[in-house]
């Protein structure tokens, strides 16, 4: 790699991982894993550098599907849990929230290309157009996932959905 190449994704590093970690911590609620995460990103990323046109996207898309597949590991383990028949008390919910389900949860059961649609918009604060290019779908069809992913959780909490975009 180049001194200029260097230079960019040493910048590229300092500015964007407190960010990326940040944002896999409020997805995986764990600063540890989130940590991971973002390294995995950033790894992946350089072994890729050349070839990348838009290295923030690619480590938004590399991340969000990295926490996919950590949530898809726990839901294993925790399946594994049930069927040898211990009863693991996962999260205890705060008083009064026996009923709702956390919103992570929540999109974390959305289908894949609705959850990446959320993650990368509500989450990474990416806009539309960028989420259209990286995922390769038109910009309606962007749109339309979001709405279809905030009508399913408006429905699963009960018609309260605080949407910040």
């Amino acid at each position: 790699m180049s001194r200029s190449k260097e230079r960019a994704a040493a910048e590229l590093f300092a500015d964007l991982y407190p960010r990326l970690a940040g944002w896999c911590h409020r997805l995986v609620d764990d600063d540890g894993t989130a940590h991971e995460i973002a390294s995995e990103a950033f790894t992946r990323l350089w072994t890729r550098w050349t070839a990348v046109e838009e290295p923030r996207g690619f480590l938004y898309v590399t991340a969000a599907n990295l926490v996919r597949d950590h949530w898809r590991k726990l839901e294993r383990e925790r399946r594994a849990v049930r069927r040898v028949g211990t009863e693991a008390v996962l999260a205890r919910p705060q008083e009064g929230a026996e009923t709702s389900v956390p919103v992570r949860m929540l999109v974390q059961s959305l289908p894949e290309r609705l959850r990446t649609a959320v993650l990368l918009y509500y989450y990474a604060d990416l806009p539309v157009r960028e989420i259209a290019r990286l995922t390769e779908r038109r910009e309606g069809t962007v749109k339309a996932d979001l709405h279809a992913a905030r009508e399913y959780l408006r429905a699963r909490l009960g018609g309260r959905l605080d949407h910040t975009h």
